[in-house]
């Protein structure tokens, strides 16, 4: 079963379907999305920390939705990416 972190990243992405967000914007954070939702079915840990950072880069481009709501997601998504590649790679130092 997938880290139940990698379950609200997806979350926090996907919440910004409905969101009037900046067309630049909406690009990436689906991108974004999609390749979080990818994550949930992965069960390869390399792969997971692979498309999490891919994630981590896409939402990297996002200056800004054009949205608050919008905005507190993608933060959220960032930071879970982030939280979440910090334990993968205090796990393979282990």
């Amino acid at each position: 079963m997938p880290d139940e972190r990698l379950r609200d990243l997806h979350e926090h992405l996907a919440a910004t379907a409905e969101l009037p967000l900046e067309r630049g914007a909406t690009r990436w954070v689906a991108e974004a999305e999609a390749v979080a939702e990818d994550c949930l079915d992965v069960t390869d840990a390399s792969v997971r920390r692979r498309r999490v950072g891919h994630v981590r880069d896409l939402l990297a481009e996002v200056d800004g939705t054009g949205h608050p709501e919008g905005d507190r997601h993608v933060e959220a998504a960032r930071a879970l990416a982030a939280e979440i590649l910090d334990d993968a790679g205090s796990d393979e130092g282990s």
